[in-house]
């Protein structure tokens, strides 16, 4: 069975382009989407050829990770993200890896930092701050150092 470097959960189009980046730049993807149909589809098109492989459940996708695992999140911000590691944590071992691509809100991603780290898994999050001023203040968060 092939071993991927990490996994990616979003097939939409965030999610494709940064699957087909990391896999030009060398690594092994395990793309996972929930309607599983998009796996097939972008397998048979955007990563015909590739190294890229599918899963067809979490289960399935964390089976074919190396360890530590590094999973991606590029799902819509809030309570998904939170539905997915629910359903990850339990298939995970210490030392393995959540990062949430999306832009979840700050207090969500220190929750799931602390949550994750009582757990003995990473996380990284990113979050976005405003400020008084108007700008956003970019912020990347994980449970080893909060």
């Amino acid at each position: 069975m092939a071993q991927a470097d990490i996994a990616l959960i979003g097939l939409a189009v965030m999610g494709q382009n940064l699957i087909m980046n990391m896999n030009d730049h060398g690594f092994v993807v395990c793309a996972y989407n929930r309607t599983v149909s998009k796996v097939h589809d972008f397998l048979k098109n955007e990563a015909k050829g590739s190294k890229v492989i599918g899963a067809e459940s979490l289960e399935d996708m964390v089976s074919k990770l190396k360890k530590p695992r590094r999973i991606v999140l590029l799902v819509k911000a809030g309570q998904a993200v939170d539905d997915f590691i629910d359903k990850l944590v339990p298939l995970l071992e210490s030392g393995d890896i959540i990062i949430d691509g999306g832009n979840s809100e700050y207090r969500d991603t220190t929750r799931r930092c602390q949550s994750m780290k009582a757990k003995g898994l990473l996380f990284v999050g990113q979050w976005s701050q405003w400020w008084r001023g108007g700008g956003t203040l970019w912020t990347l968060t994980d449970a080893g150092r909060t």
